[in-house]
């Protein structure tokens, strides 16, 4: 039993340590935000 209590630990550990990474880098690395139109082709637009 105190493997299996052991191994959840560690388990539990790097998974938070992971998510926890990923949210760092997320929030630090926010993109800027810019407008952005892209022609669609086949599309007219009545002006």
């Amino acid at each position: 039993m105190p493997s299996l209590f052991r191994f959840l630990i560690v388990a539990g550990i790097l998974g938070a340590m992971v998510f926890g990474g990923l949210y760092v880098i997320a929030i630090v690395l926010e993109p800027e935000q810019r407008d952005m139109s892209t022609p669609v082709p086949g599309v007219k637009v009545r002006r």
